[in-house]
């Protein structure tokens, strides 16, 4: 796909989204559909981050390009039902107990914890244990990838259930929100893989994010059984994401700049990469 088909497509899937956001309220009110945009925004995040992944196992596997379409929808079919099944979970878990809130918002910190300390490392997808199986058995490089992308799908499940119910306590919204979120990865995948040096505060923003919503949960908890306890609504929680997300990506493109200025005035050896017509191309500047 080229970047301009891909551009194109991405563009649309989100004008999909935003559209099918803009009924729904309407429809159901702004409450709901406000719920339903902070949803899509926190799951949008995260699916990018699982598409960086997702450009990390293709490129350790050495994954042809002509299978890597493949392996994408089924990643994203994979993902798509696995959030189905969990928010179902998740959903049944918060109707029964109400420290699942406290639950979930722990989960989330924790997880924006680790985040935030291992934002400057990539994942190691060769030590995971059930590509090490696979590799065992002798699989193909191609079975490897799907085998790491599906572990993958469920780590990321893992995290995404939470983070949509610190925004909604509604299954419907939470898998509408995700559901829009996973429509146009493919797409998106196309874009993103040539930018995975540019983003450089993704993961603290992403982290900022999760521990915010953990926060979320956890007063909605204590609100639950004080109901002095302040409460975070829907409105501040859809600002203070967007907020966080504008922030990291304007200071991911600032770095960007000024380090792509920093090397052009540098006698040494520095290497940028571009896309031109859906291909990548390496230039490479030698010190004479």
């Amino acid at each position: 796909m080229s970047l301009r088909e891909a551009t194109l497509w991405s563009l649309f899937y989100l004008a999909v989204a935003v559209g099918f956001g803009v009924i729904y309220g309407a429809l159901a009110g702004w409450h709901l559909g406000a719920q339903y945009f902070a949803g899509y925004i926190v799951e949008r995040s995260l699916s990018v981050d699982n598409l960086f992944v997702f450009v990390i196992i293709m490129s350790t596997f050495a994954v042809p390009s002509e299978r890597q379409a493949r392996l994408l929808m089924l990643g994203i079919v994979g993902a798509l039902v696995l959030r189905g099944v969990f928010i179902a979970g998740g959903a049944a878990m918060i109707g029964a107990f109400s420290f699942t809130y406290l639950l979930f918002g722990v989960v989330l910190s924790v997880t924006a914890v680790q985040l935030f300390r291992h934002r400057k490392s990539g994942p190691s997808v060769q030590d995971n244990i059930a590509v090490v199986a696979a590799r065992r058995r002798g699989l193909s490089p191609v079975m490897l990838a799907l085998v790491a992308i599906a572990t993958t799908d469920v780590v990321f499940a893992l995290d995404s259930i939470p983070a949509v119910f610190g925004v909604t306590q509604h299954a419907y919204v939470a898998f509408a929100a995700n559901a829009f979120a996973l429509l146009g990865l493919r797409a998106l995948y196309f874009l993103v893989s040539g930018l995975l040096d540019r983003l450089a505060y993704l993961s603290i923003g992403l982290s900022a994010i999760l521990g915010f919503v953990g926060l979320k949960l956890v007063l909605h908890f204590v609100h639950l059984h004080a109901r002095s306890a302040p409460e975070i609504s829907t409105g501040l929680s859809l600002a203070v994401i967007a907020a966080v997300l504008a922030v990291a990506t304007i200071a991911s493109l600032v770095k960007t700049r000024a380090d792509r200025d920093a090397s052009a005035g540098s006698p040494r050896v520095s290497e940028r990469t571009r896309r031109d017509s859906g291909e990548t191309v390496d230039l490479v500047r030698h010190q004479p």
